[in-house]
């Protein structure tokens, strides 16, 4: 345990309402040089004990609270912290007929900066910050203890995470850290539907696992339904759509590689991708090709990452929302159903309202809000910890 790492006044206000992270600024600034992984002391300036922190000094957040008082980073503490995660997913979490769900959510599990994915046999853990690599060791072991997995992948998230998404395909961002690997795409089960996920190569395995309750929602909306899926990916929403019976399902995304992807998870679900639609190019441009010719829906849905580049278009949730959504309720029916998701973590939900009540004023229509939902049970956060609650998921009735 190292001390001499003095906060200032702000911080000691927020890690008294027990947030977890200290976010470098000039006290940070004079604190002894550290590496890494140090296990530090927090205190104010009259040399009072906030809390024990994981130390990072390279990252922004650059201490992230383990606990109060003084404590030790060993493995009966880690594995005390992956049971009581296992319990509240055992006791709470609704993951009937699924095989892919997140077992470890960082600070919503008293482990900051750290997630644990299980994809079937396989766990994948994804560091956020850098000071967790001392402890791989300890916290490998106590996965094995606790669940017993056929192998435990390793992904480090770099830094501009956003830029490098268009750029990861073929690229390895994990390791495989104990037991066999997983032989290539692995097939993984979400509410009673099948999905190809990768564990070895690109940044995302291709699964968004904190949208599961959301497509299980979906599925008691479409049947009979003309659905548009504007950034479909590798079609999780437009498999779950068709799958519930949508008469057709129009899938647009920018990349033909997660198209192709998306109609293998359509045809692994024995779903004839040919009964429906895939489009490849720039959402705004083909919302505007699709309303030149007269195409209408009965349900639109919009999912975009937080940032995307095209040839065409840049496009970000904040700012480009209502865009989006400005161009897209012209392809709505009257009392057709809008669902537009952000899991942009700076954009809060009084803004993101905001955003669509600016698209439906100038599209001229009326949005009726009649759902709000956000992450399912296993990404879990505290209440003192406001960034937790990062998913905004909206359906609005268009009149």
């Amino acid at each position: 345990m190292k001390g001499g790492y003095i906060v200032g006044p702000e911080t000691v206000r927020m890690l008294e309402l027990g947030h977890p992270w200290v976010i470098a600024d000039r006290f940070t600034r004079k604190w002894p040089k550290g590496r890494s992984g140090d296990l530090v002391e927090l205190t104010d300036e009259r040399g009072r004990v906030l809390a024990t922190a994981l130390l990072d000094p390279e990252d922004r957040v650059v201490a992230r609270v383990l606990g109060h008082g003084k404590m030790r980073l060993d493995r009966p503490w880690v594995q005390e912290r992956v049971e009581r995660a296992a319990a509240l997913r055992r006791d709470h979490a609704d993951l009937t007929e699924t095989t892919a769900y997140r077992l470890v959510n960082g600070e919503g599990d008293g482990l900051p900066g750290l997630t644990v994915e299980r994809y079937g046999e396989h766990l994948m853990v994804q560091l956020y910050s850098a000071a967790w690599k001392p402890y791989l060791p300890l916290v490998t072991s106590a996965l094995q203890q606790v669940f017993s997995p056929s192998g435990i992948y390793e992904k480090f998230r770099p830094q501009k995470t956003r830029e490098l998404a268009g750029e990861s395909r073929g690229k390895k961002y994990s390791r495989l850290l104990a037991g066999t690997a997983a032989p290539g795409r692995v097939t993984v089960r979400e509410n009673g539907l099948d999905f190809l996920v990768t564990l070895e190569e690109e940044l995302n395995t291709g699964l968004f696992l904190d949208q599961r309750a959301n497509r299980r929602d979906l599925m008691g909306r479409c049947r009979g339904k003309r659905i548009l899926n504007l950034f479909s990916y590798t079609g999780a929403f437009s498999v779950a759509a068709a799958a519930a019976g949508a008469e057709r399902v129009t899938s647009v995304d920018a990349s033909a590689h997660y198209l192709d992807w998306a109609k293998e998870n359509f045809s692994v679900n024995r779903l004839n991708p040919k009964r429906h639609e895939f489009i490849e190019g720039d959402c705004l441009a083909v919302l505007k090709e699709l309303q030149r010719q007269g195409r209408l829906f009965d349900l639109i849905l919009m999912d975009p990452p937080s940032f995307s580049t095209t040839r065409q278009s840049r496009f970000t949730t904040r700012g480009g929302t209502s865009d989006l959504v400005e161009a897209s309720l012209p392809l709505l029916v009257a009392g057709g159903l809008l669902i537009t998701s952000s899991n942009h973590q700076k954009v809060d939900l009084a803004d993101y309202l905001k955003e669509l009540r600016r698209a439906a004023l100038q599209a001229g229509s009326e949005l009726w809000v009649i759902r709000v939902a956000a992450q399912p049970e296993d990404f879990p956060y505290p209440v003192t910890f406001p960034e937790g609650r990062y998913l905004k998921y909206i359906i609005s009735v268009k009149y």
